[in-house]
C-alpha cells in the first residue's frame, strides 16, 4: 500500500515521502495515529505541489545564505577581552561574542546557533578558527584573533 508520510518516521522515511508499506501497518498503525495518509491521486497532486513550494523556498534560502557567505569569506575578526598577564581570559569567548563581532565587522546578522567553535570555549588569548554553517552545505570559515584589552 502506498502512503504519504506526514512526519519523519525512523527507518521508514521523512515527512512528505511517498513510501510503500504493508497494508496492516498502514491501516492499523500509521493512518489512525495521523502519521500518514493514503496516496490517492488527489493526495499525490497535493504532495507534488507541496514539494514544488518547498523546493522554491529552499532555493530562496540557499541564495540568501550564499550572499551572506560571500560577505563573510576571508573575514578576520578581532575580539577584545579582559585577560590576565599570562594571557588567560577572565571568562571565555563564546558564540554570542563571535556573532556580535560579525555584526559589527560585516553588518550581517548571524544566529549564534549556526556558529561552531573548534574549541568549546576559548579561554586564552590567541588565534582561533570558527565555522558558520549558514545552510545544509554552505559553511564559511572565519579567523578569530582574541586579544587582551
Amino acid at each position: 500500500m502506498e502512503i504519504i508520510l506526514k512526519q519523519d518516521i525512523e527507518r521508514l522515511g521523512h515527512k512528505n515521502d511517498l513510501v510503500t508499506v504493508k497494508d496492516g501497518y498502514a491501516r492499523n498503525y500509521l493512518i489512525p495515529k495521523g502519521m500518514a495518509i493514503l496516496a490517492t491521486p488527489a493526495n499525490k497532486k497535493v504532495l507534488a505541489e507541496v514539494k514544488k513550494q518547498q523546493a522554491y523556498k529552499e532555493e530562496k534560502l540557499r541564495k540568501e545564505a550564499q550572499a551572506i557567505a560571500d560577505v563573510l569569506k576571508g573575514l578576520e575578526l578581532k575580539i577584545g577581552v579582559k585577560a590576565g598577564a599570562s594571557g588567560k581570559i577572565f571568562g571565555s569567548v563564546n558564540t554570542i561574542m563571535v556573532a556580535d563581532a560579525i555584526k559589527e565587522a560585516a553588518n550581517v546578522e548571524v544566529d549564534r546557533k549556526k556558529i561552531i567553535l573548534n574549541e568549546d570555549h576559548i579561554k586564552e588569548v590567541g588565534k582561533y578558527k570558527a565555522q558558520v554553517k549558514l545552510f545544509k552545505d554552505i559553511v564559511v570559515d572565519i579567523d578569530l584573533d582574541v586579544v587582551a584589552e
